[in-house]
């Protein structure tokens, strides 16, 4: 039987969430023998989706990586690289997906040394030695073709689904688990996601301080999520915002946290400049709470007609969407309703499908070939 080798090293952020999920829903097809290669540190928690495991210690975006993947996929038949990292030595059919041009669309990262000496001449080589691109949105696609010059044939969209522990809580008891676990009180307002400069933080921060002033609003802001580099110029925004005591910043949580605090929030925004499909707008939908996010990139391929939009770039616009959702209770519950509908349209069975019929497409050709 061919062997499909998936590079699972990666199971936190969006790539982790994305790639735990393809592998739990392969496990259900007979005519592949799934391998995973891994580090250490992400072996217990595959251990219970694959019996087949090959732990490597080569860090993502490493040199080692450029040696050590190839070997340990040296006898599959086909390689899953679910990021553009991929190994450049490998000769045998190699599969890509790339979640996003963030290096190349986003002028913060696109002036970075990271990008220019790295992130985007891997993504050019990613996209000219991949046998087929996965990606995430009819978005993405759109970016890969027009900027890596990718054939419209070789690149398919799988959207993400809506992981199973996420599910509406009663609200009321979700905020007060919220409020008692991270030490605030009342309502708030969630946003759920790195501290990247393409995430915007800091235009919500501004338009949330805004809008507060204009309207007294009780609520609080609840940022959860981390960035080593990020998080200080955020912190420190908030202060001269005058936001201290009014925004709470949560680097980790649990399963059943995350699912607490978007059940128990007013709203969550989103407001990314670049996005290449944008899970915290799907997973608050999915959990019953309005969303409000950015007009642009993949955001309304994901919020369809169940979310409030606004433009990014403008602090009145994002404050606009604030206000018609906090301002509104019937809004909000017509939102709700909405966002249920939208969520159920995403699920990781239709996304596990179309990886699985890529899969058996190349590891037949490749049975062919030898």
């Amino acid at each position: 039987m061919s062997t499909l080798m998936i590079d699972a090293r990666c199971v936190s952020t969006g790539i982790g969430t994305y790639t735990i999920n393809i592998v739990r829903d392969m496990n259900k097809y007979n005519d592949l023998k799934l391998r995973l290669i891994t580090a250490p540190q992400g072996k217990p928690l595959l251990e219970r989706l694959c019996d087949d495991i090959i732990t490597v210690n080569a860090p993502m975006y490493s040199l080692r990586e450029q040696f050590e993947i190839p070997w340990a996929a040296r006898n599959c038949n086909v390689l899953h690289v679910p990021h553009y990292n991929v190994p450049l030595a490998y000769s045998k059919c190699l599969l890509v997906t790339i979640h996003d041009l963030n290096h190349i669309l986003d002028h913060s990262y696109r002036r970075t040394a990271k990008s220019w000496l790295y992130a985007q001449p891997m993504l050019r080589w990613a996209a000219l030695r991949a046998d087929h691109i996965f990606t995430l949105s009819q978005y993405s696609k759109r970016q890969i073709m027009e900027h890596l010059g990718a054939d419209e044939k070789k690149i398919t969209v799988v959207y993400c689904g809506v992981s199973a522990h996420l599910f509406p809580e009663p609200r009321e008891q979700a905020r007060l688990e919220i409020n008692h676990d991270f030490a605030f009180d009342g309502p708030y307002v969630l946003f759920v996601g790195n501290l990247k400069p393409n995430k915007n933080v800091a235009g919500l921060l501004n338009a949330f301080a805004k809008t507060c002033a204009r309207h007294a609003l009780p609520h609080k802001l609840l940022i959860i999520g981390d960035d080593a580099v990020g998080r200080p110029a955020m912190l420190k925004l908030s202060l001269e915002l005058g936001l201290e005591g009014t925004t709470v910043f949560v680097s980790r949580v649990t399963d059943d946290q995350l699912r607490s605090a978007y059940s128990g929030a007013d709203m969550t925004v989103l407001p990314s400049f670049e996005e290449g499909f944008g899970l915290p707008v799907l997973e608050s939908m999915a959990c019953g709470t309005p969303v409000a996010c950015s007009n642009g990139a993949s955001l309304p391929e994901v919020g369809g007609q169940a979310a409030e939009y606004f433009d990014p770039k403008d602090q009145d616009s994002i404050c606009e969407a604030l206000e018609r959702v906090l301002l509104s209770n019937d809004l909000r519950a017509e939102m709700r309703s909405r966002g249920l509908q939208q969520a159920r349209r995403f699920t990781w069975q239709a996304c596990s499908e179309l990886h699985h019929d890529i899969y058996r497409k190349f590891l037949m050709k490749s049975a062919f070939s030898n």
